[in-house]
């Protein structure tokens, strides 16, 4: 093994065994259904938002924003603009209210807002969906960072992480998630600034022309592993050579020709020195075109792709319910408010990073543009830049700060299905909710280890679309709007629950192009409105079914803790 491969694994098992040791310390004494659940609301609002940050940071954070920038340009920052501006409606519209509803979990809150159990029950099966579609890729980019840093197979790096996660969430629940979280954002922050940091020296110590038309070119002899099949536009042929299925045919080390090509699955691009880098035929061709906005994510219909990844990616932090738990770990619902506010600082600093680093994949591990997914330039470049044992170091620090990324996500993700599971399905206590994380975490890993691979920060959007078109409008019409009706929660969730799936569903099976594939591929323009339609206009239908106490459940939300109307909820085991 080389000192590079040596010094990955230190750095890896560091990271996952340290979650495990962190988390044990953190929820040592945890004992009561509310310690698991929700930390016993002890949690104050520095370390909480940590927390938050540490957990919200995932798989499409720490890789695949800086994958997207390199690939797509100008219109890819809308995903890191999104994911943070999304805290700023939670600030002003759901963390308060929702810490003083005195719920654990979101269907504990649609019962507590709505009193009916059935509303509780598809809340339930919403919140499931959406923490396991988020888990995937979770697990998934856990398998790509060790397959590219080390080689090994992607289900070593889908069990080791869904292994660490179980052990994590069983040993003391939210109190152990917490502590571990917050400590895994500040690894994350610095294994994401110092290499950028490091790159960003490199390039104003040898500057180069960002503007330069594509094909940018490789310094070295360099092969690109294709492990999906692919279209690429090749627009210099020269040093270009392929190993693998090109348009239907085995080829053995041929030329490739200038044009648009399919690579097979399991073909190698192979780039002489000074080779223009074969670019995805969807993204932008020209140097020009990936530093103007406009141009979309790919396929047709540019305009639409942004405005409804802008509405997922605002609204759909509304909804996350890994994210939503953490505000009832809270104090009182001013420590909410301040948790959210001090999150969009945290975050904000964050994204600088991976979108520098993004921008400058471009000059120095151009053959990403080559492959369907752009994912692994953050795990390339600092190799790419620094060699010898510095950049071996940088590279260990990035996979340490890959894997903290994924635990600490999955973490909270795993919280929440065992959360929901356990106080909806089963008797309430400590055991079930062990119970339920078991299952939770083993389900995602075999969905994980049998699905295929999509770009990162593509696949978590969907999932932010899905949470946009359910669980956002049940919270804020919840919180705002007197007139939400049991039926017409029921209503809208079983409505944007059925569509976003289908989209996801005919994005990945049927739709290639055109009008169903923009709309299958970036769904929340459409699936958002229809959601809120629905349960306003089934709510007015059955307006005689409004719980006749809507004022004081208001007043219980909406009025300070001093005031002394608010309500402790207390589940079930303690």
């Amino acid at each position: 093994m080389s000192t590079g491969s040596a010094l990955i694994v230190v750095a890896v098992a560091i990271a996952t065994v340290g979650t495990v040791a962190i988390g044990a310390y953190g929820g040592r004494g945890a004992r009561s259904t509310s310690d698991f659940l929700v930390a016993s609301r002890s949690i104050g609002a520095r370390w909480n938002a940590a927390a938050i940050s540490g957990e919200y940071l995932s798989a499409a954070s720490f890789l695949g924003v800086a994958g997207l920038v390199a690939k797509y340009g100008a219109d890819a920052l809308w995903y890191p603009i999104g994911f943070t501006a999304g805290y700023l409606g939670l600030l002003l519209f759901v963390a308060a209210p929702l810490r003083r509803s005195g719920a654990y979990t979101v269907p504990d809150f649609a019962e507590f807002r709505l009193g009916s159990l059935q509303a509780r029950r598809v809340a339930m099966v919403v919140v499931v969906l959406v923490c396991v579609l988020y888990l995937l890729p979770q697990l998934q980019g856990a398998g790509l960072t060790l397959n590219i840093l080390l080689g090994l197979p992607g289900w070593v790096g889908v069990v080791l992480v869904g292994g660490a996660l179980i052990v994590n969430v069983v040993s003391g629940g939210m109190r152990s998630v917490t502590f571990a979280q917050g400590v895994q954002y500040w690894l994350k922050l610095t294994a994401i600034a110092v290499p950028a940091l490091v790159v960003v020296l490199h390039f104003a110590s040898n500057p180069s022309d960002l503007g330069d038309p594509l094909p940018a070119r490789v310094s070295t002899a360099t092969s690109v592993e294709v492990t999906t099949e692919v279209s690429v536009t090749v627009a210099d042929p020269s040093g270009v050579r392929v190993t693998g299925t090109v348009d239907g045919t085995r080829l053995d080390d041929a030329p490739l020709s200038a044009g648009t090509h399919v690579i097979g699955q399991d073909s190698t691009i192979l780039l002489d020195a000074g080779a223009a880098t074969p670019v995805v035929s969807d993204a932008p061709q020209t140097g020009s075109e990936w530093t103007r906005s406009g141009g979309g994510l790919g396929g047709d219909h540019p305009l639409y792709q942004v405005l409804s990844l802008m509405l997922a990616t605002f609204l759909g932090a509304l909804g996350l319910p890994h994210v939503l738990v953490r505000f009832y770990t809270n104090r009182t619902g001013a420590d909410a408010r301040r948790t959210a506010l001090t999150v969009i600082v945290l975050l904000s600093g964050f994204y600088l990073f991976p979108t520098v680093l993004g921008v400058l994949s471009r000059v120095y591990v151009p053959q990403v543009l080559a492959t369907g997914t752009a994912d692994a330039a953050v795990l390339m470049i600092p190799s790419s830049v620094a060699g010898g044992l510095g950049g071996e170091l940088l590279v260990a620090l990035v996979a340490a700060g890959a894997i903290a990324a994924f635990l600490a996500t999955a973490s909270g993700l795993l919280i929440s299905i065992a959360g929901v599971v356990s106080t909806d399905l089963l008797p309430s206590g400590v055991r079930s909710f062990r119970f339920c994380a078991v299952l939770g975490g083993l389900v995602p890993i075999g969905l994980a280890l049998a699905a295929g691979t999509l770009e990162l920060s593509r696949s978590v959007g969907l999932v932010f679309a899905v949470s946009a078109a359910t669980l956002c409008p049940l919270l804020v019409l919840g919180i705002w709007w007197r007139g939400l009706t049991a039926a017409g929660a029921i209503a809208g969730l079983t409505v944007g629950a059925i569509t976003s799936a289908a989209a996801v569903v005919a994005g990945v099976f049927w739709f290639t192009d055109g009008w169903p594939a923009a709309i299958a591929t970036f769904p929340a323009a459409v699936t958002v409105p229809l959601t809120f339609a629905t349960m306003v206009t089934v709510s007015v239908a059955t307006r005689r079914t409004v719980r006749p106490d809507v004022p004081t459940v208001f007043a219980r939300m909406h009025l300070p803790e001093r005031l002394g109307l608010g309500l402790e909820r207390a589940p079930a085991g303690d």
